[in-house]
Order: C-alpha cells, then structure tokens, then sequence
C-alpha cells in the first residue's frame, strides 16, 4: 500500500509562487491516479488538480493556467507548482493516490497566501 507525505507548503506573498511535493513509498507512482485537494477553514475539501496513469492533467476552473501538476517517476513525486497565488488559495493542501477503488491520502501541507 502506498504511503504519502507532503511538503512544500509555507507563507507566501500574493502573486507568489510555491511548489507542492507529495512524496509516496510503498508503491509505484506512475501507477495511481495522483491528485491534490485542499481544505480552506470552516470548508469542505475541493478537487485541485490530478494526473492519471497515462499522464493526463485536470484542474479546477479556480487553478487552471496557474497551478501546473507533474510527476517525477524516478523520485515516485508528484508535485503541485503554484504561481500568481491569491489570498483564496489559502488552505491545506492534501494529495491523494487512486487505484483499484482505493484512495490514500497524505497528512496535508498548510499553504497561507497573505501579505
């Protein structure tokens, strides 16, 4: 089973930039769909970008044509690249693995958008 820890998160200034790592043992990456979700407080957890098996991308409408979603096979991470962030993008960001019905999710990262 595969086990996942994310880092990357921190403060940032608006119109910033961070980048996400979601780092898995246990198992091989390229197999599993991959996706990041985030939870702002006093708010339900959203869907903010995956990749597939065959390296197909998705994202939120919020996030697209700012955030960018990658997988480094050789270091089984994926990462989530973050630019022009906005004080709305501020939450916990969690990244979730799916294969075969089965979702493990990571422990989460906090990423706060504030001058």
């Amino acid at each position: 089973q595969v086990q996942l820890v994310e880092s990357g998160g921190g403060l940032v200034q608006p119109g910033g930039s961070l980048r996400l790592s979601c780092a898995a043992s246990g198992s091989i990456v390229s197999s599993y769909a991959m996706g990041w979700y985030r939870q702002a407080p006093g708010k339900q957890r959203e869907w903010v970008a995956l990749i597939n098996s065959g390296s197909t991308t998705g994202y939120a409408d919020s996030v697209k044509g700012r955030f960018t979603i990658s997988r480094d096979n050789a270091k089984n991470t994926v990462y989530l690249q973050m630019n022009s962030l906005k004080p709305e993008d501020t939450a916990v960001y969690y990244c979730n693995a799916i294969r075969g019905g089965v979702t493990t999710w990571g422990q989460g990262t906090q990423v706060t958008v504030s001058s």
